[in-house]
């Protein structure tokens, strides 16, 4: 029991550093990135959006945690849900600095052939998601919207690089943060119990081997650097190339923390479009690498360095853990606060019957916010509703629209 909350925590110290990558990059991304940019690039459910979103997620190094907030926050920002989907699929999968590892440690064909499986996983995801949100033509952030936010923002460099923090660290982290916690413990659990030799066990049933490999990978966490030598080890072991390369896919692109998050971010529809885009992507692709090319491509020599040379946490990794649960407590805290705060001030809505004029509406709105612990009111005439935030009794609300000669309808 203890071996196993010694090895959570060190994969949580492993993670830390990528998951506040993740998080400030989301900061810079609203505090600096013009919201027309999502507005007029990323917000159209099209190929076109899908394309964009791919281009700018490839590069990048943030794993299948790291990319969470980054992709929440574009989605609040304006990118359709094929943008979104498509840029959680190829941004973990690959980054600059993974491609260079996966060439030292597996050979060049494996590093050429990482990115463009991640790019074509992520195009055919994307365009999945354009095929069934056929009636979601634009993102739901209006032009109005964008005007809006963009002024309301911090006009100084400096002003942005405070607001970037403060929605990295803190509104995002507030948002999310207890989703990952939870999603990354179960992702520990199934890596903790799952044996190191498991996988090598199948390795005279390739397809199989590919199937059980994705198993368990969809759920653990690996991200796109450290997956890679988990899987020179297990080719080492007879693994075949093409299961390796579904855990170098299928193990950064995803894990229990970021299906946890994006089922509560985008919907069970856009979850289960991002979960079978990488699963069939990375068979697939696994399939071409065993069947049509060559397999001395993909020989290793016996001195590559396993997975235990390289679990040694590094300074960074400690603080950067530290930091983390620091401010998962303050935004937990921030959370209960807020909470309360929305339950002193809180809103309902009255169906009226008998409102007819503007005088009415008036007549209503001076009514009701004459009540004490009303903090506002606000009449749709049109709808024949009126909405009252604040700390009053719904009966004492009834009972004034009653006592104005109007009829409260019941819901």
């Amino acid at each position: 029991m203890l071996d196993g909350v010694w090895d959570f925590l060190g994969m949580l110290c492993e993670m830390s550093p990528f998951l506040l990558l993740g998080f400030l990059i989301a900061g810079v991304m609203h505090a600096f990135i013009p919201r027309k940019f999502f507005a007029n690039y990323l917000s159209h459910n099209s190929l076109r959006s899908v394309l964009y979103a791919v281009l700018m997620g490839v590069p990048l190094p943030l794993c299948s945690c790291g990319v969470v907030p980054t992709a929440v926050s574009m989605r609040r920002e304006g990118a359709s849900i094929a943008a979104t989907v498509a840029f959680l699929i190829a941004t973990p999968q690959t980054g600059v600095d993974s491609i260079l590892a996966t060439a030292a440690l597996l050979g060049v064909p494996f590093a050429v052939i990482r990115p463009v499986a991640a790019f074509l996983t992520a195009i055919f995801g994307g365009a999945l998601v354009v095929l069934l949100y056929r009636s979601a033509t634009k993102s739901r952030v209006a032009k109005s919207e964008v005007a809006d936010s963009e002024d309301s923002r911090p006009k100084s460099f400096w002003g942005r690089c405070i607001e970037a923090l403060r929605y990295g660290f803190l509104d995002m982290m507030q948002d999310i943060g207890r989703w990952l916690i939870l999603g990354l413990a179960v992702a520990a659990m199934i890596t903790i119990l799952v044996p190191d030799g498991f996988f090598a066990s199948f390795n005279d049933k390739p397809l199989l081997s590919m199937l059980l490999v994705l198993l368990f990978s969809v759920l653990m966490y690996l991200c796109a650097t450290g997956s890679i030598p988990i899987a020179a080890a297990l080719i080492l072991k007879g693994l075949s190339p093409g299961a390796a390369l579904v855990l170098l896919m299928a193990g950064p692109a995803t894990n229990a923390a970021s299906i946890i998050v994006v089922g509560k971010s985008l919907g069970g529809r856009a979850l289960s479009i991002y979960l079978l885009s990488i699963m069939v992507g990375a068979v697939a692709m696994g399939l071409v690498i065993d069947t049509l090319l060559p397999r001395e491509w993909f020989l290793m020599s016996q001195s590559v360095c396993t997975a235990e040379c390289h679990s040694s946490l590094a300074w960074y990794d400690i603080v950067s853990t530290v930091v983390l649960l620091l401010l998962l407590v303050v935004t937990t805290v921030r959370r209960v606060k807020t909470s309360k705060r929305d339950k002193a001030n809180m809103k309902n809505i009255y169906r009226i019957k008998g409102m007819m004029c503007n005088h009415c509406k008036a007549n209503v709105e001076r009514t009701l916010s004459a009540l004490d612990g009303v903090v506002s009111v606000s009449v749709d005439l049109a709808a024949g509703e009126a909405t009252v935030e604040g700390s009053v009794e719904r009966q004492r609300v009834i009972d004034a629209i009653r006592s104005m000669g109007y009829e409260y309808v019941e819901e």
